[in-house]
């Protein structure tokens, strides 16, 4: 069977991205996925998550039940609802994270954007630290063998412009919510799905992808 390219469009602070990455990641090999990371940042500052949630506190509040449904869907327990509730800091959007990620992909390639998402999910998820802070970016940088120097540099300058690649690129394949799987640039794959619905999906994808075929999606 051939191999499938999957384009992950995610954002850092998104609860079921951080429950699908674990269920894609276990497909991969099975699979031989070519998984190509794309930021996809639905709020990128106060002005729109208040647009969204009505405020700051509202924010925080509705996603942290977001989360609770998250935390029932993992297979391993890993979320950290109370953790984050007992912050004092609001809730960050995703937009410094993903400039992080599109920041680690430019100075040390592909592999670089997945492993700093997973990292910043976690510091986020499990961790209730603020991805919001550059401070915080730029420790999880370090702990990912960057110069902390040289990455807030690029991500000043340059990461904004390699991130509107990624949300471009989702626009044009009418992504509207995350996360979202596209394979072979065709087939979208929405939601956190269950490891054997994303199983059948990938084999119905890549039997239709050997035989050339058009694919039936199932209601």
């Amino acid at each position: 069977m051939p191999s499938l390219k999957v384009e992950y469009f995610h954002d850092v602070v998104c609860g079921w991205c951080f429950v699908l990455s674990p269920r894609l990641k276990a497909l991969s090999e099975e699979f031989d996925l070519d998984i190509q990371h794309r930021s996809f940042v639905l709020q990128s500052n106060n002005a729109q998550m208040i647009q969204r949630f009505g405020s700051m506190p509202k924010a925080k509040e509705v996603i942290l039940q977001h989360w609770e449904q998250c935390a029932k869907a993992e297979e391993v327990k890993r979320i950290n609802i109370e953790g984050m509730r007992q912050q004092d800091f609001e809730y960050p959007s995703g937009l410094l994270a993903a400039k992080a990620c599109q920041t680690a992909q430019a100075l040390a390639g592909p592999k670089a954007h997945e492993l700093m998402f997973d990292r910043l999910q976690r510091a986020h998820l499990v961790e209730s630290r603020n991805i919001g802070s550059l401070q915080t970016i730029l420790e999880v940088a370090e702990e990912q063998g960057f110069t902390a120097e040289h990455f807030a540099q690029y991500l000043e300058q340059h990461a904004l412009s390699a991130l509107e690649n990624d949300l471009a690129r989702g626009r044009a394949l009418n992504i509207s919510s995350v996360p979202s799987l596209v394979v072979e640039g065709l087939w979208v794959i929405p939601g956190a799905l269950s490891l054997d619905m994303l199983r059948g999906n990938f084999k119905q994808i890549q039997q239709a992808t050997a035989d050339n075929l058009p694919i039936v999606e199932d209601n």
